[in-house]
């Protein structure tokens, strides 16, 4: 751990100050000793302390249309002006500074790229700790589900009295209200950073927030004390959460937040760091993940999709088993048109982007050194998303869609099914599809099934070999437009029109596993199907004398890879196998041992 502190000259503190130079993401042996010997006294201007008054509170999403991107100056100058110069064509970008005239001089100067407009730029002097602006800063909701904008703050899990007060400070500076978790009986300590939602009603966490509220006592506070459903409970009364998601803690992550391993990249794809078998977090994430799909469906009632992204080790140490540094991908900013996320070395690096490109087409993704020199602040356990926070509009044209899988289908038309909201409603909703990625594209107007919100179009059927691209525009009846993917028609979504490649199965079989993970197994462990086409069929567990344990499933499952589940923490240690009778008399079967 000596490698994640800077050096003493470094993190030396001024005696009048804490927040002289950038602290770590964690609290260091230095500050802690300076707040022990001096302490420290919170900010009482907290906002609104009460439940908003509204009746249809929503969080928004990451992934939504933003007005302004804010950053915190406090050192890693170069990285910030860097997201300055990729964002402000995007939204306003707000920068907090204890020295406006220093900061406006260098991102007009020369260094780090040369000068940066300040157009769209609004540098405001404000008191602060750290750069960690992601924890600390207040998160957008909706009063009235896409209106009445609020911004709703915590308390911050660390003594930096100057950062927990910023929402305040922001509140002010956009005219928006701030309300905060910082008065009994809602008191609520929770981070920026272990906080995703999906924009309608879900969001992630790891439990450190229900270890933040369990009542106990730090060298420096004591915490909020409420069960998980009183935790749960005040997120919906501030922030219209209805379904709180928590995974277990990370052994490697010394600050336990999500943001280092996953991200939402829109309402049914989670992008996950993946280690190779059985090294660092691996693991655990694997687990964390399984646990989800297992129990949580996207708003459509779907099983999220997911993809993971190599988290790279740290160049000459290794990962974070090894003493090397947390480096991660998911680590990422939305900007409207934009993705901004940390970058480290070539041979990872070139990976990564790949696969953010390939997940987010028509996005522009920006990445940014985040381990060199002076611009290594990896090594205090934070990146991108760690050092940015974002406001959305005060308007926002809603547009939601579970995109279409690859279909056999060459007769008939595929349905498109879009959910479309505005707070002066929608006047008109259009399809746009394509057989070319270029276009030309051919607009299909969509009609509202009765509700005003939900709107349905339908793409012809297309011949054996096709790639078919679309996305979805809609106009309000104020005149705002918007489209979804956002920066259609350069963004789309595709499905491909003919014999569907099922991995892992010969052309002579109908169905098949693919490996059962994790084998051994002693929790919660995953039992993926492959299935040439739809397909009636039962999946058994049974034990090594073929008496039946349990049915996983007994009824239809689509073409392709379907994920099932058992909890082996409740058998007997040994062998067991795992059966699937399709219709039509194919069995399959696997064996898996539990420990």
């Amino acid at each position: 751990m000596n490698r994640v502190l800077l050096s003493l000259a470094t993190l030396l503190l001024s005696a009048t100050n804490i927040a002289q130079t950038t602290l770590p993401h964690h609290i260091s042996d230095q500050e802690r000793d300076y707040i022990e010997r001096v302490g420290f006294e919170r900010k009482l201007t907290r906002g609104i302390t009460t439940p908003p008054d509204f009746d249809n509170l929503r969080a928004a999403a990451e992934w939504e249309e933003i007005e302004a991107l804010t950053i915190s100056w406090e050192g890693f100058s170069c990285i910030l002006k860097q997201i300055v110069a990729a964002a402000e064509s995007e939204c306003t970008v707000i920068v907090f500074t204890e020295s406006p005239n220093s900061t406006e001089n260098y991102l007009t100067g020369n260094a780090c790229g040369g000068p940066v407009s300040l157009d769209n730029v609004n540098i405001v002097e404000a008191d602060l700790n750290s750069i960690w602006i992601r924890d600390y800063g207040a998160n957008t909701v909706y009063g009235s589900w896409n209106d009445d904008r609020i911004l709703v703050d915590w308390l911050y899990n660390r003594p930096r009295p100057e950062d927990d007060a910023i929402p305040d400070v922001l509140g002010e500076e956009m005219g928006i209200d701030v309300y905060s978790t910082t008065a009994e009986p809602n008191d609520l300590m929770n981070t920026g950073g272990n906080y995703m939602s999906d924009g309608f009603g879900l969001a992630f966490e790891s439990e450190l927030i229900v270890e933040e509220n369990n009542g106990g006592s730090s060298w420096w506070t004591t915490f909020p004390d409420h069960s998980l459903e009183e935790i749960q409970e005040i997120l919906e009364d501030f922030m219209g959460i209805e379904t709180l998601v928590t995974m277990p803690t990370l052994p490697y992550d010394g600050i336990h937040h999500i943001d280092m391993h996953m991200k939402l990249l829109d309402e049914s794809t989670l992008l996950v760091s993946e280690y190779p078998e059985g090294v660092a977090d691996g693991p655990q994430i694997n687990a964390n993940l399984d646990y989800v799909l297992s129990n949580y469906t996207t708003k459509w009632g779907t099983p999220f999709d997911v993809i993971r992204i190599p988290s790279p080790p740290e160049y000459n140490y290794g990962y974070p088993d090894e003493n090397g540094y947390y480096l991660t991908y998911s680590n990422a900013v939305f900007v409207n048109n934009k993705v901004i996320l940390p970058t480290y070395y070539t041979e990872y690096d070139t990976t990564a982007l790949r696969i953010w490109e390939e997940a987010l087409p028509g996005y522009e993704i920006v990445g940014i050194d985040c381990d060199s020199g002076n611009d290594n602040i990896i090594s205090l356990s934070g990146a991108i998303h760690c050092i940015t926070h974002s406001v959305g509009v005060e308007d926002p044209l809603m547009i939601s869609h579970l995109p279409l899988n690859d279909t056999e289908n060459t007769t008939e038309p595929y349905l498109v099914e879009g959910y479309l909201s505005h707070r002066s409603d929608i006047a008109s909703a259009s399809l746009f599809y394509s057989t070319s990625s270029d276009g030309p594209w051919t607009e299909v107007v969509m009609y509202d099934t009765g509700n005003g919100e939900d709107f349905t179009a339908e793409i012809p059927a297309q011949p054996t070999g096709t790639n078919v691209y679309y996305y979805i525009h809609g106009e309000a009846n104020s005149g705002k437009t918007g489209n979804r993917p956002m920066p259609a028609p350069e963004g789309w979504w595709t499905f491909h029109v003919g014999g569907i490649i099922i991995d892992g199965i010969d052309e002579e079989e109908v169905g098949g596993f693919a490996p059962i993970y994790p084998n051994p197994a002693s929790a919660i462990t995953c039992v993926p199907v492959l299935l040439q086409s739809d397909s009636h069929v039962r999946v058994v567990l049974r034990n090594v004398m073929g008496e039946t344990i349990e049915d996983l499933h007994n009824g239809k499952l689509n073409q392709g890879e379907s994920k099932l589940f058992f909890n082996a923490g409740s058998l007997s240690s040994g062998a067991y196998v795992i059966t699937l009778e399709i219709e039509g008399g194919h069995t399959y079967s696997q064996r898996v041992m539990v420990r």
